[in-house]
């Protein structure tokens, strides 16, 4: 009898009542309890950014989400000068990709969606269009 609580004590799964559970009952639990955070986790998007240009006189950040079938993302910008920030959002939706930038001034906030859309990618510009652009990311 002792030979087999040591086994069983060694191998983990000794119960209060000094039984060992079978292993089938013990994976089936741990598998359980990774499904339901790896589920919990993929319904959750957290916010993204701060995300600089490269010279780090604008910056945005925000929250990509999505929602009866479209996905949102709400975004800010934020620079401190009498130029322009300007952010840039590159998706993949039906099967193309589509790219197009908004242009700002001290503070802003909006909101765009779309269907279909599977990758969103995201960089801040400062001074123009194309200057002072900081490193792409991901976001969607």
């Amino acid at each position: 009898m002792r030979k087999i609580l040591a086994a069983a004590a060694i191998a983990g799964s000794v119960t209060v009542a000094g039984l060992a559970a079978a292993p089938a009952a013990q994976a089936t639990t741990s598998t359980a309890g990774s499904t339901v955070s790896s589920a919990a986790a993929a319904g959750s998007q957290g916010g993204w950014g701060k995300y600089y240009s490269s010279n780090h006189k604008a910056y945005t950040y925000g929250k990509t989400y999505k929602s009866y079938g479209k996905v949102y993302t709400h975004w800010y910008g934020k620079e401190y000068s009498p130029k322009y920030g300007y952010v840039w959002f590159k998706y993949y939706a039906g099967g193309k990709w589509y790219k197009f930038s908004h242009r700002w001034n001290g503070s802003y906030d909006t909101t765009w969606s779309g269907k279909g859309i599977k990758k969103i990618y995201t960089y801040t510009c400062w001074g123009g269009k194309y200057k002072y652009c900081g490193p792409s990311h991901r976001i969607y």
